[in-house]
Parts: C-alpha cells; structure tokens; sequence
C-alpha cells in the first residue's frame, strides 16, 4: 500500500484547515480591541464581558495554530502512525476554553444580577455604539461560522469542528450582549444578566460535548457503526471475499488507521489471497480520503 500520508495527498484540506484558524484568529484579535475599547468608552459591561471572551479566544487560537503545525510533523520511530492526535489534544483545548467561558459570564450575570438587586449598578453614559458593535460582531462571527462549517465538513477535522462550535457559542454570547444593552437602554437592565446566564449554559454544555468527545478518541474508543457499515459496504464489492469478518479503526486526528480481517476461499492458492487483499486495499483507500492506512489479514473460510 502507499505509503503516503493524506496530509501529503491533500494539501489543500491543511491549507483550508489553516485558513480557518487564521480568518477566526485575525477577527478575534481584532474583535476584542474593538469590543474593549467600546465596552469601556460606551459604558456597557455586557460588552466588555465579551470583548474579554475575544482575547481569551486569541490565546487559544495561537495554541490552535501550534497544535495543527505539530500534528503535521511526518511519522518517525516513536511516532509511527504519525503525530494526529496533536489536532485532537487542540480540540481539548478549544472545549478547555469554552467551559471557562461559560463559567466566567455564568459569573459575570450572577454579579450583575446581585449588583442590580442591591441597586449598585450605573446604567447611565450607556452609549448606543456599544450596541452596533455587538450587532457587527453577531454579523461576523455568523459568516465565520458558516465558513468554518464548510471547511469541517470538508477536512474533517475535529479542530474545525471545535472552532465552529465556538464561533456559534460567540453569537450567542454576543446576542444575550446585544438584548441586555438594547434592554438597559430601554431602562430593563434586569434582562442582561438573565440572558448571560442562559447563554452560559449552552456554552458550557458546548465545552463540556467537545472535551467528552476528544477524551474518548485519546482513549481511542472504537469509532461508530457508520463508518463501519461504509467499509463493509465498499469490501462487499471487492471479488473474492467471502465476509468480512472484523473492522477495527483507529482515529489520529483527522484520519483513521484500519485493521481488517477477510475471509476467503480455502482452496485458492496464495498468491490469489495476496491479490484479494491488495484489491480489497485500493478499494478502501479510493473510497476514504480520511482513511490514512489499510492493514488487511486474511484467512481461508471453511468449506
């Protein structure tokens, strides 16, 4: 079988995968000199919640960036199925990030809501440009998670996945920012650490999916039946093959590693098994483009 690895037969899925961190790290940096500089000026704390959120997101793209470079470096003799796993260790991180945001606004409206309670908080000076920059930033973040969506959908990268989770987390999050200062405005002030503390919520249930899910591929846990019912329906194809007795998988990253057992005829000679099972090879490998090596064994059936 080729050698090869699907980083070196797709560069253009790394390219896309890069291009999706970098777009989500430049508007983040950008984002949250913007959201600081106006949550101050205009007054709003919603705002400079949020605009906090964006420069915690800045830190963990830059992990993000360091991660996917090193889950790229080739196999070596430690390493040698290669260093994938890098790409999930960031997807931890991402979820890492996104559980203490939902814990630091689920703080942020629980000190709101106290302050408004015991009538500490000022509303006054609340400026109305603190309100079109959290519309612009609900506008932003939208394209960007429909981008990043694409480029999962793809590459397949449990990253990108993460990232675009994220970026949807920040819409909501925006969105509770943008009704409490529309509300406070309007003198409704007790709406704002209502909504922030919803929308904590299904930002930690959020995090807390995406740590589940890279936790269970570091303990490489057994991928699902679909993928398992795809292969056994390509094989099905591959002439010669009685039944396919085992597939086991192995996630690296975006890719898998395949261990398979045939079965097949009793009475053919050798060197036909070895024909079997390098077609039943090409078939897999021209059928998964994130199916990063094949191992196939094959023992004769009964009679």
């Amino acid at each position: 079988m080729d050698t090869k690895t699907n980083d070196e037969k797709h560069p253009k899925k790394n390219d896309a995968c890069d291009f999706a961190v970098d777009i989500g790290l430049y508007s983040n940096i950008f984002l949250a000199i913007l959201k600081t500089l106006v949550g101050i000026i205009g007054h709003s704390a919603a705002l400079l919640a949020d605009g906090i959120n964006s420069t915690s997101d800045v830190v963990y793209y830059v992990a993000v960036k360091i991660f996917m470079r090193l889950s790229r470096m080739p196999p070596d003799e430690e390493h040698p199925y290669g260093h994938g796993q890098f790409e999930t260790i960031a997807a931890l991180v991402v979820g890492a990030f996104i559980v203490t945001t939902g814990i630091a606004i689920l703080w942020d409206s629980a000190d709101r809501g106290w302050h408004l309670y015991t009538g500490a908080t000022e509303t006054s000076g609340l400026s109305i440009y603190a309100l079109w920059t959290a519309l612009f930033t609900i506008i932003l973040k939208t394209g960007l998670a429909v981008k990043t969506k694409r480029i999962g959908e793809i590459t397949r990268n449990p990253v990108i996945s993460a990232l675009t989770k994220d970026h949807i987390n920040d819409i909501m999050a925006s969105t509770a920012a943008a009704l409490g200062i529309t509300l406070a405005l309007l003198g409704h002030t007790w709406v704002d650490p209502f909504a922030g503390a919803v929308v904590s919520l299904f930002i930690l249930k959020t995090g807390v999916g995406i740590i589940k899910e890279s936790s269970m591929e570091l303990m490489d846990t057994v991928p699902g039946r679909e993928l398992d019912a795809e292969i056994r329906s390509v094989l099905a194809g591959v002439k010669g093959i009685k039944t396919v007795e085992e597939v086991r998988a192995h996630r690296f990253g975006q890719h898998f590693i395949v261990n398979i057992t045939l079965c097949v005829e009793g009475s053919i000679p050798v060197s036909d098994g070895d024909r079997i099972s390098t077609d039943a090879e090409k078939a897999i490998c021209e059928n998964f483009s994130h199916i990063r090596q094949v191992y196939i064994h094959y023992h004769p059936g009964r009679p």
